[in-house]
Order: structure tokens, then C-alpha cells, then sequence
């Protein structure tokens, strides 16, 4: 597997581009992650938790998010970039004290981010956003000679970026 690069967003080079807003710098340093060899949830969930958490060091992030890929385990199911959203949200706003209601602020952002995504992608099951079963080694082999990870998944990652910002401000 390809190792993460440090990343730097045409606002810190300082080369004297248009900088690039908060939303678009997390969403490329996600994508540069994902195209290193990261998966889907945790190119999102290892970014959104630097964004959160100043510290941003911990031993579980990103592997926790492994088997999320390609639908949980490659199984076409909820779509991985999703699923890492609302990993961060769990970080974020959860809670490691028991009751509903301790866990209602994270259930509210995690039920937000899953609608938002199924209302601008029409799914959210990633065997239906990729129009392919990434179970079945032919179509997964299919799905890499097409590019499907660049074409698709990469502006999925975008969108979980910024619709997780988006909440954060709310």
C-alpha cells in the first residue's frame, strides 16, 4: 500500500494561487489519501478527525475504518465515504457515557449527513453509486481498469467533506 504524503493545500504553499477554502483543502488532502491507497473511509475518517481533534494522533485511526470500504468488506452496502462522515461525527459529538440521550446530538448530525448524501446522490449504498459489485473479482477488476475509484468515489469523499463541514457551522 501506497503511504500518505504530507499534504499541502495551495493556501499553505504560498505560491500565489487563489487559496483554496477550508471545505476544498480537507476534500483534496481526503482524495490525496484515498489515491494513496487509503480506503474510502478512512481517507474521510483519518481527515475529518485531524480536523477535529487538534491533537490529531491515534492509534486506531485510520484501521478502524478498514473494512468499511466498497459497502462494509466490499459488500456494495452504505457507501464507505459515508460511513467515515459518520465515524467523525461519532468522534465529534458522541459520547462514552450511556443513555440515549447523550448519544441524540450525534444521532441527529449522523441521521443529517446520511439524508443530505441520499438526497444529492439518490442512494446511499455504493453498489448503486458505482453501478458495480465489487464482491465479484471480474467487476472489481472492471471497476479499477475504468477508473471508477478516481471517477466516482473521489467526488463522493468531496461531498462527505463538505457536507460534514457544513454541519460543523451549523
Amino acid at each position: 500500500m501506497l503511504q500518505y504524503k504530507e499534504f499541502q493545500s495551495t493556501s499553505e504553499v504560498g505560491n500565489g494561487e487563489k487559496p483554496v477554502s477550508s471545505s476544498q483543502a480537507l476534500a483534496e488532502k481526503a482524495i490525496i489519501r484515498f489515491q494513496g491507497g487509503y480506503n474510502c473511509a478512512q481517507s474521510v475518517l483519518l481527515t475529518l478527525y485531524e480536523h477535529t481533534d487538534t491533537e490529531g494522533k491515534n492509534g486506531l485511526i485510520p484501521k478502524i475504518a478498514a473494512g468499511f470500504g466498497g459497502g462494509i468488506g466490499r459488500c456494495g452496502s452504505v457507501c464507505g465515504a459515508l460511513t467515515g462522515s459518520v465515524m467523525a461525527v461519532g468522534i465529534k459529538y458522541g459520547t462514552n457515557e450511556t443513555g440515549v440521550e447523550k448519544r441524540a446530538k450525534a444521532y441527529a448530525h449522523a441521521k443529517t449527513l446520511y439524508k443530505q448524501f441520499e438526497k444529492q446522490h439518490g442512494t446511499v449504498l455504493c453498489r448503486d453509486l458505482i453501478k458495480l459489485d465489487l464482491s465479484n473479482p471480474e467487476e472489481a477488476a472492471k471497476a479499477r481498469q475504468e477508473k471508477v475509484f478516481e471517477k466516482i468515489c473521489t467526488n463522493l469523499i468531496k461531498t462527505v467533506i463538505e457536507n460534514f463541514l457544513e454541519l460543523e457551522n451549523k
